[in-house]
């Protein structure tokens, strides 16, 4: 059942690059107000292009692609990379921080593959999980990282620090989920999505 599914499932999900500006603090801002340093450093913040990567999975043939707000809800650039090594741009089309939900939209000439949703009922603790993305960068012109386990909790609350975020009633898992694989989804058995990948504890 794990291998069909991830057979039908990899051809949906992508890889996705991202570029976006930050606001860069200075490192010496108790000095900002210094002649000395406003010389050599100029005034702070500074704006810096950043790029990061993530996962994330089209959820319709027409090209629409779901992935979290921290992965592509501040891009100014994103890059959509295929498991068939197929490369190209796309839009945000919403965020929804609170959620940690971004739709993004690719242009297609064709019927993509996509993922349908299990919407009958809630996952039950001990099901078999498989999760997909692209840890670190792996994934390029290839299949996608499979991880595999179970829903180890539901109605989880999880208070992320750094970003303020509060993530309320998640799905607990121990497969594998490592950083870029951000974005991608969970999957049943049956190969149906029922989360999306968002936050390592």
């Amino acid at each position: 059942a794990i291998t069909r599914a991830v057979d039908a499932v990899s051809p949906a999900v992508v890889s996705i690059s991202v570029t976006e500006v930050r606001q860069v603090r200075d490192p010496f801002s108790t000095f900002q107000r210094d002649p000395f340093f406003e010389y050599f450093f100029g005034r702070r913040p500074r704006a810096r292009r950043v790029e990061s990567i993530g996962s994330g999975f089209v959820i319709s043939p027409d090209g629409y692609i779901a992935t979290n707000d921290h992965v592509a809800g501040n891009a100014t650039q994103i890059e959509v990379l295929f498991p068939d090594g197929r490369t190209t741009e796309a839009r945000l089309v919403g965020s929804d921080p609170p959620s940690d939900l971004a739709l993004l939209k690719i242009d297609t000439d064709e019927p993509l593959p996509y993922l349908a949703f299990d919407t009958t009922a809630a996952p039950l603790v001990g099901e078999w999980v498989i999760a997909l993305g692209n840890p670190f960068g792996l994934f390029e012109a290839t299949e996608p990282t499979v991880t595999v386990g179970v829903v180890s909790a539901t109605d989880r609350d999880l208070s992320a620090g750094r970003n303020g975020r509060l993530y309320r009633d998640m799905i607990q898992t121990d497969a594998a989920i490592n950083q870029g694989k951000s974005g991608g989804p969970l999957v049943n058995a049956m190969g149906e999505v029922i989360g999306v990948n968002t936050a390592i504890y």
